[in-house]
């Protein structure tokens, strides 16, 4: 629920839900070097995201067949993070904000998750695209509000189109820039401080 106060921690905090994670150049975890995640979850209980920007080579329709066609260029499966790669999550983006539909869950706006159980075809006329990410992202309670106090994150709002870029390796840095001032000057941050 984005917007709503909730005491996390002890305290009251926002939900993130539907915002983007941008991991700062002091976060050092592989897992998330220079990774943007967008949450699909934020509540008491914790966090729940998908790294948006970590394409692989595999075709979506190579595993989920006709859901392949759905699937925005790059048309591949996205890995979601560290926890349960075996598992799917799919980001789909309706035609029109649809509040309740079987197997979508909103995100924010016209993104949500969808159930992949669902038959492909009968959502051909209600979605624009997908995005399938194998394993996702997660936090325990407390745990995100802590890294992001420690540094390790930026949290912005996220754009409509974010979750679905053409050109996903360019994400970090273009999310970056589009910020303005000093934020926009961490875009040309070099991966490795050593090479500058």
């Amino acid at each position: 629920m984005h917007g709503e106060g909730q005491a996390i921690g002890g305290r009251s905090m926002e939900s993130m839900t539907g915002r983007l994670l941008v991991a700062t150049p002091a976060l050092k975890d592989p897992n998330f070097d220079r990774t943007v995640v967008l949450l699909v979850a934020h509540e008491p209980g914790g966090a729940l995201g998908v790294v948006l920007n970590r394409a692989t080579e595999v075709a979506v329709s190579d595993v989920l067949g006709a859901w392949g066609t759905l699937a925005r260029d790059p048309a591949v499966l996205f890995e979601g993070g560290p926890v349960q790669p075996e598992s799917a999550i799919c980001l789909a983006r309706m035609r029109a904000q649809r509040p309740r539909m079987r197997g979508f869950h909103p995100v924010s706006g016209s993104i949500g998750t969808l159930d992949l159980s669902i038959d492909p075809d009968a959502m051909r006329e209600k979605l624009t695209c997908i995005r399938v990410f194998a394993g996702y992202s997660g936090w325990s309670p407390g745990q995100l509000e802590e890294e992001i106090q420690s540094g390790s994150w930026f949290v912005f709002d996220a754009l409509p189109g974010d979750a679905f870029v053409d050109r996903p390796d360019d994400l970090w840095p273009m999310v970056l820039r589009r910020q303005g001032g000093i934020l926009s000057a961490v875009a040309h941050f070099p991966a490795d401080v050593a090479l500058n």
